[in-house]
């Protein structure tokens, strides 16, 4: 297997791991929050904020340096990239990527300050949600759109 087949892989683990933790927490948690116990919903909230601080750094460990990884194999594209619609789109891509990541430190700072209230719990979760699906759509349209 080659070196960018293996950053890929993890990448793609990664991120499915990522993207699915922040969709289950904006589609269901959010979905079901009005028809469970404030009591009950918040020791979920709660148990389910520990495991990902727990994970989280790590997957997103894993899914920054195997994304650097591949962007370094890019780079000659990234060096002008007006000059092809896979160029472009895979830079949107790295600036949406790169607000995620300040999106998830700001969470950890406030959390860690607790600092973190609801209002900025889903203020946070909403942004990535958007960031996120935009950079799914990319991941796929850089190959097969053309602009």
């Amino acid at each position: 297997m080659s070196h960018y087949a293996i950053l890929l892989t993890v990448h793609l683990f990664a991120a499915i791991m990522f993207v699915g933790t922040v969709f289950f927490e904006v589609l269901m948690l959010e979905g079901i929050r009005k028809r469970v116990p404030h009591d009950v919903m918040k020791t979920m909230e709660k148990a389910i904020g520990n495991r990902a601080r727990k994970i989280m750094p790590w997957v997103l460990l894993a899914l920054y340096l195997a994304g650097v990884g591949m962007a370094i194999t890019h780079a000659n594209i990234l060096k002008h990239p007006f000059s092809s619609s896979f160029g472009f789109m895979l830079s949107i891509k790295i600036i949406l990527a790169i607000s995620v990541f300040i999106h998830f430190i700001t969470a950890m700072t406030l959390h860690h300050k607790r600092k973190m209230r609801s209002i900025h719990f889903k203020a946070i979760h909403i942004s990535v949600f958007c960031h996120v699906i935009l950079i799914v759509f990319l991941a796929k349209a850089m190959f097969y759109m053309h602009l």
